[in-house]
């Protein structure tokens, strides 16, 4: 059985707590298919945000953050 790719997506955020963390994980978390994941990087000067996604479009995650009021932009390579 062939699994699908798994596609690392890195995004520069203006979430710098734990608790900024905590207002976007619903966002995030609805946005996650099955085998997703998330997480931040807060020691990273660019508060990353790192997503294994599948299917997950790099635009969907950059409205939802900005929506919520923050900012995020995808790094390239």
């Amino acid at each position: 059985m062939q699994h699908p790719m798994k596609t690392v997506l890195v995004f520069k955020t203006s979430v710098t707590t734990s608790s900024k963390i905590q207002k976007v994980k619903p966002l995030l978390d609805k946005l996650m298919a099955s085998g997703e994941k998330w997480n931040f990087d807060l020691e990273d000067c660019d508060n990353i945000l790192r997503v294994e996604a599948i299917s997950l479009q790099p635009d969907a995650i950059i409205q939802n953050l900005q929506n919520a009021g923050f900012i995020c932009a995808e790094l390239a390579d």
